[in-house]
């Protein structure tokens, strides 16, 4: 979730929130990290959106931004993101709760 964060929000109003230098298909790779480095990446990617956010004024939202080259208005943008989100935390939360079966809190 971190990289797609740090893509979409960075430069919001200005550049496609699909950045060159992202590295989508790393993010996805099966990498060992400590909590304290998934604990920080997680912070990270919602920081930069809680930046972006409360930046942006009235006037923003109806300012065309792009997403892989696909016009929106940003207030589109903002919600198509707010409704991606809740989708991977599901998955996350059910990777740990098979993980952890009936130790699961």
């Amino acid at each position: 979730m971190s990289g797609n964060m740090l893509s979409r929000w960075t430069n919001f109003l200005s550049e496609d929130g699909e950045k060159e230098w992202r590295q989508r298909d790393a993010e996805f790779e099966n990498n060992t990290l400590d909590k304290a480095t998934l604990i920080e990446l997680w912070n990270k990617g919602w920081q930069c959106m809680f930046d972006t956010l409360g930046t942006l004024q009235d006037d923003d939202l109806l300012k065309t931004v792009f997403i892989r080259k696909e016009p929106l208005t940003a207030i589109d943008a903002i919600n198509r993101q707010l409704a991606h989100y809740p989708y991977h935390v599901g998955q996350i939360v059910h990777i740990g709760k098979e993980l952890l079966d009936n130790k699961w809190e």
